[in-house]
């Protein structure tokens, strides 16, 4: 009797892993974007980690279930507001570059809001810049990263996450990684999401609901220089999205297995060549627990999804015809094109192992979109300082639903960074219960439409006054577009993304911190024509408080950055500020 209620407690925990959000499990037939965390935002990994997720907070089993309510107890509200002026010197260690200098003044505001219904985790932040040598003019700059849960009743959730910074406007184009000075092929974006979530147990049952919606908006500041012979692309303008599902299902108890049925509706309108991605979906899952800490996954379904979109008016010469801004301008007088049609059965299955509260398993492999997907996610807390996450992806993705979805996947509780030269907001944030990753979102503002498949690793850790971050991945994309196109050329192309981020912290006294950051990425274009390109960097920051909210930093970094076609380049760095927080 003993073993069979052991049994019993070991499939209830797996099937309620599974099965207590629902909502977020069926939102996640959509996420299937790169992203963050154990799959990211965007991910297969983040479908199935999702839910991982939302029971670790609902199913309250004995020692996870008192620490969590430990916790969601304690009371945090830290506002930090400031304002801070900087200098700054750039120099171009190789080929005989400008040596730059400027003054920044800014004001944000930094917070970490903990409460029994709300969390959120914010950094904001305006800066004005005043050019001094080297040709460098003014500039205003708005950077920022914000994420937030506000529980309005019991199970009824509203969600928001908005993203401002810069980012490469052109996966062809160079890759400086410090968006100062001359640097060229720069992108401001913007992307916001917001909607609301429920999740509810009716009897036996459990039911979940929500809908999102996003928007992006990408300027491009300073366009990108590309190799000799490498045609010019089109340029991101703008897009919306609106994602709606819905849910049901049942824990084992009554029946030997959790069961559930799910349905989704999800459309994204984007401003260039009137693009459009329409999908919808109908599946039942089954989740048969064959121990206690192992359980058989398998779900079948009906998905339709289209993508489409117009050709760009040409002249006479049959080139496409560019507005003010450099972007195509839309054909509209022809007909619709698909760059992607499916209509049929999917299905995937797979296992899931929960050997303790700390760790947990799942694999899945199945077919859609014509083809063999595997995903899965991985997560291990050995300790409550320290956190690992892994996630394995593939599915269909755009630039602002990438954006949106990853923005959806990062933590509520994050620690806000940015680089301390530029003050541009970090692609990697870490918390105590999760982490995430834009960089792959961020590496190119490409237009068309893709495929999106790849991994990303996420570590986290606190050890005495040292507090570490590691973010690395992966992500392969096929671009999309209409064979019969003017634009039909690309289609199929595949670009291929490898990044690496690393922070670390350290409090030296009650006065004084240095934190230190750096990156590798490599991006290889399949592009025809264009070179693959190569960029890494390090920095470190020293701040000391003077006087009560008063605190001077001295920050200094390297920059470098190869590709075929350009001279390959090295900047140093220095700043020295003072900062006010109120």
């Amino acid at each position: 009797m003993m073993r069979d209620r052991t049994y019993l407690r070991g499939a209830a925990a797996i099937a309620a892993l599974l099965l207590a959000g629902t909502a977020t499990g069926a939102q996640a037939q959509w996420s299937q974007d790169s992203g963050s965390g154990s799959g990211s935002g965007s991910g297969s990994g983040a479908s199935n980690a999702a839910p991982a997720s939302g029971a670790a907070s609902g199913e309250r089993d004995r020692k996870g279930g008192k620490r969590a309510e430990k916790q969601k107890k304690r009371r945090q509200v830290d506002v930090s507001p400031y304002l801070e002026i900087g200098q700054v010197l750039t120099a171009e260690l190789k080929n005989g570059g400008d040596v730059l200098t400027y003054t920044t003044v800014a004001a944000g505001v930094d917070a970490v809001i903990a409460t029994r219904r709300a969390e959120a985790a914010a950094t904001i932040r305006y800066e004005h810049r005043f050019g001094e040598s080297g040709g460098l003019g003014d500039a205003d700059v708005l950077s920022g990263l914000a994420r937030a849960r506000l529980e309005l009743m019991q199970g009824f959730n509203i969600e928001g996450g908005a993203l401002a910074t810069r980012a490469r406007a052109d996966g062809r184009g160079a890759d400086s990684g410090l968006f100062i000075g001359g640097a060229n092929n720069v992108a401001n974006l913007y992307s916001i999401y917001a909607g609301p979530t429920l999740t509810k147990r009716v009897g036996n049952l459990d039911f979940g609901a929500g809908y999102r919606f996003g928007y992006t908006k990408v300027d491009i500041d300073t366009p990108a220089v590309l190799a000799p012979g490498v045609p010019v692309g089109d340029a991101y303008d703008s897009s919306t999205n609106h994602v709606a599902w819905a849910s049901l299902g049942q824990r084992p108890g009554d029946l030997p297995f959790g069961w559930q049925v799910s349905g989704g509706y999800e459309r994204e309108d984007s401003n260039q060549l009137d693009q459009r991605f329409e999908g919808k979906y109908a599946r039942a899952d089954v989740t048969v627990p064959i121990s206690p800490s192992v359980a058989l996954l398998g779900g079948v379904g009906y998905e339709k999804v289209q993508i489409s979109q117009r050709d760009p008016l040409l002249d006479t010469n049959g080139v496409p015809v560019r507005d003010s801004n450099g972007r195509f301008v839309t054909d509209t007088s022809q007909p619709r094109q698909l760059s992607f049609d499916t209509d049929g059965l999917i299905w995937d299955a797979g296992v899931m192992w929960r050997p303790s509260p700390r760790t947990s398993l799942t694999a899945r492999v199945g077919r859609r979109y014509g083809d063999t997907v595997y995903t899965g996610s991985f997560a291990y807390r050995p300790d409550d300082r320290t956190l690992f996450q892994l996630g394995v992806y593939d599915g269909l993705s755009s630039f602002g639903r990438g954006l949106t979805t990853g923005l959806s996947a990062l933590p509520t509780q994050f620690d806000p960074t940015r680089n301390p030269i530029s003050g541009d907001v970090n692609a990697c944030v870490f918390g105590q219960q999760s982490g995430g990753c834009l960089a792959p979102q961020l590496a190119n503002t490409t237009t068309a439409q893709f495929r999106s498949s790849g991994v990303q690793a996420i570590l986290s850790s606190r050890y005495g006054r040292w507090s570490y971050g590691v973010g690395a991945g992966y992500d392969r994309r096929k671009l999309l577009v209409p064979t019969g196109s003017v634009l039909g050329a690309i289609n199929g192309t595949v670009d291929e993304a490898y990044y690496l981020f690393v922070s670390a912290g350290r409090q030296l006294d009650s006065s004084s911190d240095l934190s230190i950051s750096g990156y590798l990425n490599y991006f290889d274009n399949g592009s025809p024509g264009a070179s693959d390109v190569q960029s890494a960097g390090i920095s470190a920051a020293y701040s000391r408080r003077f006087w009560r909210g008063l605190t001077g930093t001295a920050a200094a970094g390297l920059n470098a950055f190869d590709q075929d076609g350009f001279n390959s380049q090295l900047i140093g760095s220095a700043l020295v500020g003072l900062r006010y927080n109120f």
